[in-house]
C-alpha cells in the first residue's frame, strides 16, 4: 500500500531533513531501556485518518496490560511511502537508531535482507503455534533468498477498478460496468471527458512522485495482463535464468496505455499526478466529491471512509462500483490484480528483539488480527480469519477484492527490484510529460536495468 525517488538507489537512502526528525525521535537507541519495545510505523499523511494509530494504541494497551512492567513505545514515521522508506533505511544501521520492530513493505523486505538490516525470526516461530495460520503466499512474501523468514505479514492485498456510478449516470456509462480490454477502459474514460465535464476521467498513477504506487497500482496492473508473462512466467523477471526481462513489446504496450491517459487528457493534470501526496487527494476529495470517474486502486481504500477516519463515506459502497481490471486484449483469464503488503520485522541491531516478538504475538491474536483486517480495508492471509463469516461479511467490497487473488500477480521481490521499480516510475514520468517518447522510454528503461542489475538480463 498501500508506496521511491530517483534511478540511482543510493540516492534513495540520502538524508534528508525529515530523515532527521525520525532519527531525533529514536536518538536514544531501541536497547536504552530493556523494558521497552519500540515499535516504528508508518502514519498516514492524512492528519484525519488514523487507522493505525488507533489500532497500535489498542494493542499497546492489551500488551502492557497483559506484561507488568513492560512498555510500548509507538514511533510513527508520518511521510509519505518514498520518504518512509528513506527514513526507515536510516534509522536500521545503527543499534542507536534502530527500533525494536519496524513495518516493512514487502517490496522492499528482501533488499532490506540483503543490506543485513533484518533479523530472520525463524526460532521465533517455530514455538508460534498462530504461524501454521498464515497462507503459503503470505508467508513466501516475507522469506529471504536463504530460506529463511525475516518478517511476520499483516494481511496482503489486490488492485481493480474503482467507478463512480453517479459520474458514469451523467456519462451515460452502465452502473454495472465491466470492461472486457483497455480499449474499453479508455473508451469510458473518453466518453467521461466528453459527456462529465470538469470531472477528472481516469487515474492512473504515475511517476517517481507517487513511488511504488506508480509501479505496482498503474504499470504493473498494465504490463501483467499483457500476455508477455503467459505460462506462469514473470514478465518482469525471468526465473530460469535467473535475469531480468528488458523492455518488450508489452512493456512498450504499458507505457502507450500510460502516454494515451495523460497525451489524451484523460487523467489528472501531470502536476497534480506527480504530486506525492495525490493518492491522498484521490481517496479523501476527488472519489468522494464525485469528480474522479475511474480510479484503477487499491483494495484499501474504504479504510479512509470507515467511522472516525476524519473522510466519513459510509455511501461508497451504494455510489462506487467495483470492476476487475481487464487483460489488454482480453485473452484468458480476462482480468489481472497485483497483490503486495506488509509485514511486521525485527532490525537486526535491534536492542530488544524477544520483548518485539512478544508484541507481534499480541497483534497477531486471531481478534486482534480481524480486527486490523476490518479496520484497513485488508484482505486476511490468515486461514481461521478469512473463513470467519464476521470478517468477510465486515464490509462492503472484501468478496470482490478477495475473489481478485485467484487472478493476482506478485512482484519478483529480489533484492534488486527496489531499483528495478524506480527505472520503471522513470520510464512513467517520461511518458507522463512527454518529454519522451514510448521507444524512447523504453530504452531508457533497459539502460537503467542494466545499471540497476550489474546487467543480470536477458531480453524475450
Amino acid at each position: 500500500m498501500p508506496v521511491r525517488p530517483t534511478v540511482r538507489f543510493t540516492a534513495l537512502f540520502s538524508l534528508t531533513a525529515l530523515a532527521a526528525t525520525s532519527l531525533a525521535a529514536c536518538s536514544s537507541g531501541s536497547g536504552s531501556d530493556p523494558d521497552t519495545v519500540k515499535v516504528s510505523f508508518k502514519q498516514s499523511t492524512d492528519n484525519s485518518i488514523k487507522v493505525m494509530d488507533t489500532y497500535l494504541g489498542d494493542v499497546k494497551k492489551q500488551f502492557e496490560k497483559a506484561n507488568p512492567g513492560k512498555k510500548v513505545e509507538l514511533v510513527p514515521i508520518k511521510a509519505p511511502d518514498s520518504e518512509y522508506y528513506t527514513k526507515l533505511q536510516q534509522m536500521l544501521r545503527s543499534p542507536k537508531t534502530a527500533p525494536d520492530l519496524v513495518y516493512e513493505d514487502t517490496f522492499l523486505i528482501n533488499s532490506d535482507i540483503t543490506s543485513g538490516y533484518l533479523k530472520p525470526l525463524d526460532d521465533y516461530l517455530a514455538d508460534w503455534k498462530d504461524w501454521d495460520q498464515f497462507i503459503d503466499t503470505a508467508k513466501a512474501a516475507a522469506k529471504g533468498e536463504d530460506g529463511r523468514t525475516y518478517g511476520v505479514p499483516d494481511g496482503t492485498d489486490t488492485r481493480g477498478l474503482w467507478f463512480s456510478k453517479d459520474v458514469f449516470a451523467k456519462a451515460g456509462l452502465p452502473a454495472d460496468w465491466q470492461p472486457r480490454t483497455w480499449d474499453e477502459v479508455l473508451d469510458a474514460a473518453r466518453t467521461i471527458k466528453e459527456k462529465a465535464p470538469g470531472v477528472t476521467p481516469l487515474n492512473v498513477y504515475t511517476g517517481k512522485p507517487a513511488g511504488e504506487a506508480a509501479t505496482m497500482q498503474g504499470f504493473e496492473m498494465l504490463l501483467y495482463g499483457t500476455g508477455t508473462g503467459s505460462g506462469g512466467s514473470d514478465p518482469l523477471y525471468d526465473k530460469g535464468s535467473k535475469k531480468w526481462i528488458t523492455a518488450g513489446q508489452g512493456f512498450e504496450d504499458s507505457l502507450s496505455f500510460v502516454e494515451t491517459v495523460y497525451e489524451e487528457k484523460l487523467g489528472p493534470e501531470v502536476s497534480d499526478a506527480l504530486d506525492p501526496n495525490f493518492g491522498t487527494k484521490v481517496r479523501g476529495e476527488l472519489l468522494p466529491q464525485g469528480k474522479l470517474g475511474i480510479a484503477l486502486d487499491g483494495s484499501w481504500l474504504p479504510q479512509d471512509w470507515l467511522e472516525g477516519s476524519g473522510h466519513e463515506w459510509p455511501e461508497w459502497s451504494k455510489e462506487l462500483g467495483l470492476a476487475a481490471m481487464p487483460t489488454q486484449n482480453g485473452q484468458a483469464p480476462g482480468r489481472v490484480s497485483m497483490s503486495g503488503g506488509w509485514t511486521w520485522a525485527i532490525p537486526a541491531k535491534a536492542g530488544n528483539p524477544d520483548l518485539a516478538f512478544e508484541f507481534v504475538k499480541t497483534m497477531q491474536t486471531k481478534a486482534n488480527a480481524q480486527k486490523w483486517y476490518v479496520a484497513n480495508s485488508g484482505i486476511s492471509v490468515r486461514e481461521d480469519v478469512a473463513e470467519d463469516p464476521a470478517y468477510v461479511d465486515a464490509q462492503p467490497g472484501i468478496k470482490f477484492f478477495t475473489d481478485l487473488v485467484a487472478d493476482t500477480h506478485y512482484r519478483p521481490a529480489y533484492p534488486a527490484y527496489p531499483k528495478v521499480s524506480v527505472a520503471i516510475q522513470e520510464a512513467m514520468e517520461g511518458v507522463t510529460t512527454g518529454d519522451k517518447s514510448v521507444e524512447e522510454a523504453a530504452r531508457g528503461y533497459d539502460d537503467a536495468l542494466k545499471e540497476a542489475t550489474d546487467n543480470q538480463v536477458v531480453s524475450k
